[in-house]
C-alpha cells in the first residue's frame, strides 16, 4: 500500500497485526488478552490511522479499543492522537529509531465519568514479522508503571 513520503520512517508499522498480551495494575487482577491492530495510510495524507481492539483471551469477550492517528513530526519524531470509548483521549510525542517507536503523553484528557489517567508511555518495536509493545500508565493515584505487554505477528 502506498503512503505519503513523509511517513517513510513510520512505514515499518503499516499492516495488520494479531497476537496476545498480558495486563496488570495495582487496582486490578492480572489478565491475558488477544489483540488486533491495524495501521494503514490515510490516503494521500501524511498520517497513519491506528485501530486497536482487544478481547478476553479465554472468553473472547471484547475488552478495550482505541482509534487514532500516527503522524510523522520531522526527522526521528512522531506524534500520536487517539481516543478510547472509556472517555479517555491521549496526545503523545516521541522518537523513531529504526524500527523502534517511543511515545510519551503530552496530554491525557478524560470525560467526567472516566477513570483518572494522568500519564501514558508507549514503547513499540518491530523485528521482522513481530511487533512487541509495552504500555505504562499513571492512574488513580499510582505512579507510571507497566500496564500492558504484548507480542503480535503481522498477518
Amino acid at each position: 500500500m502506498t503512503h505519503h513520503p513523509d511517513l517513510d520512517e513510520l512505514a515499518f508499522l503499516i499492516g495488520s497485526w494479531s497476537g496476545t498480551g498480558e495486563g496488570e495494575y495495582p487496582t486490578i487482577e492480572s489478565f491475558r488478552y488477544h489483540e488486533d491492530i491495524t495501521i494503514q495510510p490515510v490516503g494521500a495524507k501524511p498520517a497513519l490511522i491506528y485501530q486497536q481492539r482487544t478481547r478476553d483471551h479465554d472468553t473472547g469477550e471484547p475488552l478495550h479499543s482505541e482509534t487514532g492517528y500516527l503522524r510523522w513530526a520531522g526527522a526521528g519524531r512522531a506524534e500520536l492522537a487517539l481516543a478510547q470509548p472509556t472517555g479517555i483521549t491521549e496526545v503523545h510525542t516521541g522518537s523513531i529509531q529504526g524500527t523502534h517507536l517511543h511515545l510519551r503523553s503530552l496530554v491525557v484528557a478524560h470525560t467526567p465519568t472516566a477513570v483518572e489517567v494522568s500519564d501514558v508511555e508507549r514503547h513499540i518495536e518491530v523485528e521482522g514479522p513481530l511487533l512487541r509493545y509495552r504500555m505504562s500508565m499513571a492512574a488513580v493515584g499510582h505512579p507510571l508503571q507497566v500496564h500492558l505487554r504484548a507480542t503480535l505477528r503481522r498477518s
